[in-house]
C-alpha cells in the first residue's frame, strides 16, 4: 500500500523530507511554503474542472434548476411610476418567480399606457421556461393594510412582499427563497428591526432601528418591505387581525409591517430569519424619511402589545448567509 499514495500526498511527503534536511535554511522554508501553496491551488483547480471530486461533488450546484417550487411577488406602490417600471423590469427575470401582484391603492386606476408598458416589459423579460403573470390588485380604499389583503387566486405558497423602491439581485432573492423553504412558517427578510424594553417605564417598549440591530446583533422583526412569508398570513391578516389595529394603520399611515410581524410571531411563537443581502434603494422618499419616525413606531409597538394582550415578538441573533459566497466564517 505504500506505493499507492495519491500523487499530491507523495509530493507533500517528499517535500517534508527535504524540508527536515534543510530546516535551518530560510530559503528552504520559503521554498516548501511555495510548493505546498501550488499543490493546494492545483488540487483546487482540478476539482473545479470536474476531473476529480470529493464523493462526486464539484461545488457547482445550479439551485435555480431544481424543481423546488415558485413564489409570487406582492409589490406595494404609490404614484412612483418610474420606480415601478424599474422594479418590474428587474424582478421579472428572476428564475423562480411565478407572478407579480401590484397593490394599487391610488384614487385613479392604472392608465392603459402604464398597463401596456408593464405587460410588454414582463413579456420581454420573462424567462423562456416561465412566463410571469402580471396582475393589478385594485383597492377602493387608500390603506397600507391593502398590501396584506388575501389574494384568492394566488398559485404559490410563498409570497415575497416588496416595496417598489428597493431592488435586490435575483441571486439574493433566490437564496432567501430557499431559506424560507426550510422554515415556511417564518418571516424571512433582509431588513431587521428590534423592540427594546423601555428601562425608564418598565412595562413599555421602544422601537429599535437599524443601528441598534447593527450594534447588538439582535432583532425580533424583519420588515415586509422585503420579506418572504406564507400566503396563509394574508388570509390571517385579512380575517383575524383586530379591527382596531387595521384602523390604526390606516389612520396613521404607518406600522403595517410591524403589525404583520406581530401576527406571525403570535401564530408561531418563533423569531423571524434575517437574510444577508445587498439592498439598492432606488427611491429617495418614504415614510421612514419623515421626522419622529422612531417615536411613531414606538407608539405602534405599545399599541399592538395592548391589543394582543402580550408581547409576541421573539428576539434572535441568527443570520442566514449564503456560504458559497463566504470565505471566512
Amino acid at each position: 500500500m505504500r506505493g499507492s499514495l495519491p500523487i499530491s500526498r507523495r509530493l507533500v511527503f517528499k517535500l517534508r523530507q527535504v524540508g527536515i534536511g534543510t530546516l535551518g535554511s530560510a530559503k528552504s522554508k520559503l521554498f516548501i511554503l511555495g510548493c505546498v501553496t501550488l499543490i493546494i491551488l492545483a488540487v483546487s483547480n482540478r476539482n473545479r474542472d470536474g476531473s476529480s471530486s470529493l464523493m462526486g461533488w464539484t461545488g457547482d450546484v445550479d439551485i435555480s434548476a431544481s424543481p423546488r417550487g415558485r413564489y409570487s411577488i406582492v409589490m406595494n406602490t404609490w404614484k412612483r411610476y418610474d420606480l415601478l417600471k424599474k422594479s418590474i423590469s428587474h424582478y421579472t427575470s428572476c428564475p423562480k418567480l411565478d407572478s407579480i401582484h401590484i397593490v394599487w391603492s391610488e384614487p385613479d386606476p392604472p392608465s392603459d399606457l402604464l398597463k401596456r408598458y408593464l405587460n410588454h416589459v414582463v413579456r420581454s423579460s420573462s424567462r423562456k421556461d416561465q412566463q410571469v403573470e402580471l396582475v393589478f390588485d385594485i383597492n377602493k380604499e387608500d390603506s397600507l393594510n391593502n398590501r396584506f389583503k388575501e389574494i384568492k387566486d394566488l398559485k404559490t405558497d410563498a409570497v415575497f412582499s416588496i416595496d417598489d423602491d428597493v431592488i435586490f439581485p435575483c441571486s439574493s432573492v433566490e437564496f432567501a427563497f430557499t431559506v424560507w423553504q426550510s422554515a415556511p412558517d417564518a418571516m424571512v427578510g433582509y431588513v431587521p428591526r428590534m423592540h427594546w424594553v423601555d428601562q425608564k417605564k418598565g412595562d413599555k417598549y421602544k422601537y429599535g432601528g437599524w443601528w441598534s440591530v447593527w450594534w447588538t446583533g439582535t432583532y425580533s422583526m424583519v420588515l415586509s418591505k422585503a420579506a418572504f412569508f406564507h400566503k396563509k398570513y394574508l388570509k390571517l391578516y385579512t380575517d383575524e387581525m383586530p379591527a382596531s389595529i387595521k384602523e390604526y394603520v390606516t389612520k396613521n399611515r404607518n406600522c403595517e409591517d410591524i403589525a404583520m410581524s406581530f401576527l406571525v410571531a403570535n401564530a408561531t411563537s418563533s423569531p423571524p430569519i434575517w437574510v444577508k443581502g445587498k439592498i439598492y434603494e432606488i427611491g429617495s422618499t418614504g415614510i421612514s424619511s419623515l421626522g419622529s419616525h422612531g417615536e411613531r413606531r414606538t407608539e405602534c409597538i405599545n399599541k399592538f402589545v395592548d391589543e394582543f394582550g402580550r408581547m409576541p415578538l421573539v428576539p434572535t441573533n441568527m443570520k442566514a448567509t449564503d456560504s458559497r459566497n463566504t470565505w471566512f466564517w
